[in-house]
């Protein structure tokens, strides 16, 4: 067999403390942000008297951003030290973020200033992201790049069962405006742990930063994944997920289980915990699942069962507790899928990722991934309109698994593991 033999770390990553300041921080900034989440929305709604559509402005200016970022992941190939790129931009949201506070202590807060929050934090998160990839991909041995997503996927599964709840309580005793200087700290905790956390980071080629525009380099890092066999199916296989994942976005779900099912909003959330739960094990357990069956087997099975457990909650009937349990069923099996792809395919990715393009590779990712997302969420409104609700959920399901087309004739499926060094080869 001529397969990448995983190569166990000789040191945990628990002993190696770049890794663990950096983990920390990240998780702290993720509990921060489910405060504000929660946060913002409240903002406008309670203090802003906002309607639902303005509400759903925020949502959408926040990931607006993600469609420049195959722009700005061409910009940031050509700096050298994304280490302080990702510190200015976990900076930048903390002032931003704290101008909220001020504005509502001073009786000025607005809309508009909401907007501008939500447009700018993204941005910078925007920046933040296409950075990351190449600074993880030097602080991590490449042997030890699925438990490290592991840990770090881990730790953000657990802000979403945590965090709303710790969110909720610091808005009920802090009022929102307050609260998000939760999340505002949570950013300057991101940083001063990233700041000592210093890697090898390559240096830039003479020429590089004044050679080819900013488009061209966007242009050379969309066709670099267009012409590589593994990233093309990944992408083909993350954005098709993704679409009909949207689709039955969490709204048509809560719409499906309230008016279809006829469940309580208590029960519906209680559904969406045990949801969490279910993304919380498949973390954990994501590195001993691809050294049973391979880092690529993972990924093909992760791409079938994050959406295709839609369907348990869409065929479901009967008593209400019989709804409920089915609904929670598939938002624990759909959420242990999310993680076995995203873990196992992050991986993937750091290993076969050039460091010259690991930012512009990463721009074009978000670009054309989260850019089909608001597509998805209107051919979701109109499916629902048209079919129902039900039918539109088991499309989704439907739909979703056979983003598994992408990866089966790719060498993905046949990846078995990540070697410490070279590309990653074939069974």
């Amino acid at each position: 067999m001529n397969s990448l033999e995983h190569t166990a770390p000789s040191i945990s990553l628990w002993r190696d403390r770049r890794f663990v300041r950096f983990w920390a921080g990240q998780s702290v900034s993720q509990f921060g942000d489910r405060i504000s989440e929660l946060a913002l929305p409240l903002i406008a709604l309670v203090a802003l008297h906002a309607s639902v559509g303005q509400v759903a402005w925020l949502t959408a200016l926040a990931s607006a951003p993600n469609l420049l970022a195959i722009v700005l992941g061409a910009w940031v190939d050509q700096r050298v030290h994304k280490r302080r790129l990702m510190i200015l931009a976990d900076l930048f949201r903390a002032c931003v973020l704290l101008t909220l506070p001020v504005a509502y202590l001073l009786g000025a807060v607005t809309l508009l200033q909401l907007y501008a929050v939500a447009l700018l934090t993204g941005s910078a998160a925007v920046l933040f992201n296409t950075a990351y990839p190449p600074f993880f991909a030097h602080l991590v041995p490449r042997s030890s790049y699925v438990d490290a997503n592991s840990k770090l996927s881990a730790s953000r599964s657990a802000s979403f069962v945590v965090g709303p709840a710790v969110g909720g309580a610091l808005v009920q005793l802090l009022t929102a405006p307050v609260a998000v200087v939760a999340d505002a700290l949570s950013f300057v905790a991101s940083a001063a742990l990233l700041g000592p956390s210093r890697v090898d980071e390559p240096a830039v080629a003479v020429g590089e930063t004044a050679g080819p525009s900013l488009l061209r380099r966007a242009r050379e890092g969309l066709v670099f994944v267009v012409r590589h066999p593994v990233l093309r199916a990944s992408l083909g296989c993350a954005t098709t997920v993704n679409f009909f994942t949207f689709v039955s976005s969490s709204n048509l779900t809560v719409l499906f289980a309230t008016q279809v099912l006829g469940l309580s909003p208590g029960t519906i959330g209680l559904a969406f915990g045990i949801g969490s739960t279910g993304a919380l094990l498949g973390a954990v357990i994501a590195p001993k699942v691809s050294r049973r069956i391979g880092v690529g087997r993972s990924i093909a099975a992760g791409a079938v069962l994050f959406p295709a457990p839609i369907a348990i909650a869409a065929t479901a009937s009967g008593p209400a507790w019989a709804s409920a349990g089915a609904l929670g069923v598939a938002e624990f099996l759909s959420g242990i899928g999310v993680m076995l792809f995203d873990v196992n395919l992050n991986s993937l990715q750091a290993a076969v990722i050039p460091d010259g393009m690991r930012s512009r590779v990463a721009g074009a990712y978000s670009t054309v991934n989260y850019g089909i997302r608001p597509l998805g969420a209107i051919v979701g409104g109109m499916l629902a309109t048209l079919i129902g609700l039900r039918a539109t959920l088991i499309t989704t399901a439907v739909g979703g698994a056979l983003s598994l087309l992408w990866l089966l004739p790719s060498p993905i499926p046949r990846i078995r593991s990540l070697d410490p060094a070279g590309t990653p080869s074939l069974e």
